[in-house]
């Protein structure tokens, strides 16, 4: 699948796929209206465009996840660092960060994810 992007909408129904997949359709329509406020038409739609996308599969009015969430937030972090950043790590930091101080075992933290993460020639 090559675009893993999600709407807003799309994301916040697909959470609920996550966490309760695989799930019957039915029980599925009443967490959307629950959680989303959403009508049963409307989480029938969603269901049908998300399974043309490759995202959902719905097999007998079971609704099972094809995609797992943390593929769609890398695809959709890649997105926003290359759109908002021009794909520079150290701008995204500078503009999460802005004037906030971070705690001593947060910058541990993120020193230990950099060092996993870091090219080593």
């Amino acid at each position: 699948m090559e675009d893993l992007r999600l709407c807003d909408s799309e994301y916040r129904f697909m959470c609920l796929v996550w966490e309760l997949s695989p799930v019957r359709s039915g029980d599925l329509v009443k967490a959307a209206q629950e959680q989303l406020g959403w009508k049963k038409s409307t989480t029938y739609t969603v269901i049908k465009k998300l399974e043309k996308r490759g995202f959902l599969r719905n097999d007998t009015a079971l609704v099972t996840a094809l995609v797992l969430k943390e593929e769609c937030q890398a695809a959709e972090t890649d997105y926003f660092m290359n759109r908002t950043f021009e794909g520079s790590l150290p701008k995204f930091v500078a503009a999460f960060l802005g004037n906030r101080k971070i705690s001593e075992r947060e910058a541990k933290e993120i020193k230990a994810m950099i060092d996993s993460h870091r090219e080593h020639s």
